[in-house]
């Protein structure tokens, strides 16, 4: 492959594919139990959590309305904060949590959480880890509960996560109606491998800042994108993620000298019109800073399926790319920038405090 091949990290963006191809059947029948489940259980909302990337996977397919219940981004570093502030506001709830390791301060207490103030919520855990507190831990009831214990190879072993976030989500969007996914698991990855492959090429300099903008569910995929260089980098890159049109209304401040801007450019004709204007307008305005357009017709083409909730996968993977070799290229450990410092793969150790009810 590349030098680069050393790291694990590099390993698990280029395994993507193909773990997709080999999960797409076992997905597909999964996929088809837990949706027919959920309808019979007659949700009518469903909160979509998790921390960090994991929280992401919510925002991304939260943006987008499907023919099924009502889908809410809810970050469990926000419910377990103040779970006081956050209700359900459906007659019949189903709390989805995301989790690589499925261990995490978070997971645990968002659980806690669940069995003293949502017991009759129903639940859907997505994990990696198939001895993980999501995995393993049971309901007390009167609420069901369903796991998705995702292939092991999605159990990321470097500190990023890569494999484990566009499983999850795409398997998430399976259960959830965006797309067809499980039939178009060979075409997603045959589009990944493209899109790496011309990340890969792009052999573009480290920047002292990246900022992403997107649309819809591909602002949600810009928060990613910014969070992959800023972990892989150590901070040494600083990033930043807005929406297309939001950046404007202030956040535009954060272009300097050394910044690269790149607008993800969404499948939708209509939204990206916006994100091709802010993409040229940047450009007339800070003809010194690089800017690169991602997606259909972009400086990075990417032709996906349509649906950006789903598109997502392809779109991050471009940022994977870049954050890895940028940090490769600052001589970083890839697969622990933080080896000794104050940033973990699992975050643990967080201080719970009990609800006093």
């Amino acid at each position: 492959m590349t030098e680069l091949s050393r790291w694990h990290t590099w390993r698990e963006i280029h395994a993507q594919p193909d773990i997709w191809r080999g999960f797409a059947g076992a997905l597909a029948d999964r996929a088809r139990e837990i949706s027919a489940w959920i309808s019979r259980r007659g949700v009518d909302e469903v909160w979509l959590c998790g921390a960090g990337t994991s929280a992401f996977i919510g925002q991304i397919l939260a943006a987008e309305t499907t023919d099924g219940p009502r889908l809410v981004a809810v970050a469990t570093t926000d419910y377990v904060a103040a779970p006081t502030t956050i209700r359900p506001t459906g007659q019949r709830l189903l709390v989805v949590q995301f989790g690589r390791s499925g261990d995490s301060s978070e997971t645990v207490g968002m659980l806690d959480l669940m069995d003293q103030l949502l017991p009759e919520a129903d639940r859907l855990h997505i994990t990696c880890n198939a001895g993980s507190a999501l995995a393993t831990r049971a309901a007390p009831g009167p609420g069901e509960q369903r796991v998705l214990v995702l292939p092991e190879a999605t159990h990321d072993r470097a500190f990023a996560m890569t494999s484990s976030f566009s499983t999850m989500l795409l398997s998430a969007a399976a259960i959830l109606g965006h797309g067809s996914v499980p039939q178009r698991l060979d075409d997603l990855a045959t589009a990944l491998e493209g899109v790496l492959t011309r990340a890969a090429a792009l052999n573009q300099p480290r920047p002292e800042r990246a900022i992403f903008l997107g649309s819809g569910a591909l602002t949600g995929t810009a928060r990613e994108c910014a969070l992959k260089v800023l972990e892989l980098t150590a901070g040494q890159t600083m990033t930043q993620w807005d929406s297309t049109l939001g950046f404007r209304h202030g956040p535009k401040a954060a272009i300097t000298p050394g910044s690269d801007i790149y607008v993800l450019l969404h499948p939708d004709h209509h939204t990206a019109r916006y994100d091709a204007d802010i993409a040229a307008e940047i450009r007339r305005q800070f003809p010194d800073n690089r800017v690169l357009t991602i997606g259909p017709a972009g400086d990075i083409s990417i032709a996906g399926t349509g649906v950006a909730a789903v598109d997502a996968v392809l779109y991050v993977g471009v940022a994977q790319v870049l954050a890895t070799r940028w940090s490769d290229s600052l001589g970083l450990n890839v697969d622990n920038p933080f080896a000794g410092g104050a940033l973990s793969r699992v975050v643990s150790g967080v201080k719970l405090y009990a609800l006093a009810r």
